[in-house]
């Protein structure tokens, strides 16, 4: 009796340890939110070099048209300095990314390149085939990685010429170019794809519009979803849920982050704010 009762508790101390170690070991601080100013914001890209946060505007009820309303608007990192629509001549911009002066946002079929320096649009780089480009991740060699929502695969530009890299996905989306390593989300699930193409889960059972992924520290990530949930997912795959928007109606999209001060900026698209969280 003895032996067994002392085999229970040492079981229960175990399972204890297990729930204790999954329990929910990060929070969000809200920092600051701005006014309703941007037109359906839909990603946020933080530039260290300048503590800069660029925000693309889609600009309309259709997230998908093409009908010129678009632009990049930016801001400073603390959010009191804003211009709201900073380039036009956009149509349905979403990921944006950067390298060597120049911004590089995904519209609809082609990457639009903007020079940092004279605020305009240098030019616009077409991907053939392309349906719905959605995020943007620019390597350190200056190759740019994009996702196709609409189409189902992930193109990489180099040199402005475009070529397929991955397909028969299910609904990409976020990409993240980290170094060498290649992070993508794809309905749900964010993977790490390899040197030969194959794909390694990091973590699943998010909600089907997984957005946004950034690298928060050592092999941690931050993903936001689509329709109001942002995730802490750890480097062992499990995952803390952080905010959950659903409720009160606003979306959480394609989200940005200042590592140095692990501070995430959450473009609420309808509700055309930004919202400032620190990751605690």
């Amino acid at each position: 009796m003895k032996k067994t009762l002392l085999s229970f508790l040492i079981l229960f101390a175990l399972l204890c340890g297990v729930s204790f170690a999954n329990a929910q070991q990060h929070q969000l601080v809200k920092l600051w939110q701005t006014d309703s100013v941007f037109k359906v914001p839909e990603s946020v890209l933080f530039d260290s070099k300048t503590n800069t946060l660029y925000v693309s505007n889609i600009d309309g009820t259709d997230p998908w048209a093409n009908d010129g309303k678009g632009s990049v608007g930016k801001m400073s990192a603390d959010g009191k300095s804003i211009t709201a629509e900073w380039v036009k001549g956009l149509s349905a911009p979403k990921g944006i990314g950067i390298h060597n002066g120049k911004l590089y946002v995904a519209d609809l079929t082609d990457i639009v390149v903007i020079d940092i320096a004279g605020g305009k649009i240098d030019k616009k780089i077409p991907v053939t085939d392309a349906q719905g480009l959605n995020d943007v991740s620019v390597g350190s060699d200056g190759t740019v990685y994009v996702s196709d929502s609409k189409a189902k695969k992930i193109y990489k530009v180099k040199d402005g010429k475009s070529e397929l890299y991955l397909d028969n996905l299910k609904g990409p989306n976020g990409v993240l170019m980290r170094g060498k390593d290649f992070y993508i989300l794809d309905n749900g699930t964010a993977y790490k794809v390899n040197a030969d193409k194959s794909l390694t889960m990091v973590a699943d059972g998010m909600e089907g519009g997984t957005d946004g992924i950034e690298n928060v520290q050592g092999n941690d990530f931050i993903v936001s979803c689509w329709g109001g949930v942002i995730y802490y997912v750890n480097a062992n795959g499990t995952k803390e849920m952080l905010k959950d928007t659903r409720q009160d109606k606003w979306n959480s999209a394609d989200l940005g982050l200042d590592p140095k001060t692990k501070t995430i900026f959450v473009p609420t698209f309808w509700k055309n704010s930004v919202i400032a969280y620190q990751v605690k």
